[in-house]
């Protein structure tokens, strides 16, 4: 079977993993009025100017940019039609806390998860949504047994990439089907059908993880 991966997987890769992220801002203040500033200082619009098209003094935006003050969201509002960008452009440099989870090894929690099918075993390790990406990730310890199911059929919402650790399995994919050995992975697209066809070697274990739309609540 061959890889389907990018002749030059480097043009798919943007992000940085070693890039350091700009710091941020613990009191809201501070992360607006430093934003407002690198915003003014970027269009090249002096603080009197800035004050003209808003209709705010020079002393208050002043406050407002060494966050000494809390604006109001009218005033937000005012300076971020002034700067051209959108309202929550001035919150980005505050530090939101950042969802974690830690999962000691054997305390995942055992789960039914919709669609699970008679023995396989499902462990949640973690569980994050991100409401400023607008996605949840749900990572799973998946264990297979003599007295598990065959279910090619799984289709659910969302991507998943599957990672080998132990055992064999046959793993259809739609109309194509991969040998999983320990240190294999499997990235898709979880709309199609998908799931174990064959359990060659067993137990089998792998890493499970779930990426989908998070929805309104």
């Amino acid at each position: 079977m061959t890889s389907n991966l990018p002749d030059d997987p480097s043009a798919a890769l943007q992000q940085n993993p070693h890039r350091i992220s700009e710091r941020r801002e613990k009191s809201l203040e501070l992360a607006i009025g430093r934003e407002v500033r690198a915003q003014r200082k970027h269009q090249r619009m002096t603080v009197a100017e800035l004050s003209e098209k808003t209709g705010i003094s020079a002393g208050m935006l002043s406050k407002i940019e060494n966050g000494a003050t809390s604006p109001s969201l009218s005033t937000l509002q005012a300076l971020a039609h002034a700067l051209g960008v959108p309202i929550l452009t001035l919150f980005q440099a505050y530090d939101e806390p950042r969802g974690v989870m830690h999962v000691k090894a054997g305390q995942g929690v055992e789960v039914s998860r919709t669609g699970t099918r008679a023995g396989h075993q499902y462990n949640l390790l973690g569980h994050i949504g991100s409401s400023a990406a607008g996605v949840v990730v749900e990572p799973y310890l998946i264990t297979l047994s003599e007295t598990s199911d065959i279910f090619p059929t799984f289709q659910h919402e969302g991507i998943e990439l599957i990672y080998m650790l132990e055992g064999v399995l046959e793993y259809r994919h739609g109309e194509s089907m991969f040998r999983l050995e320990p240190g294999d992975s499997l990235f898709f697209d979880a709309d199609a059908p998908h799931g174990p066809e064959g359990l060659v070697q067993l137990p089998a274990r792998y890493l499970s993880v779930i990426s989908y739309p998070q929805t309104s609540t």
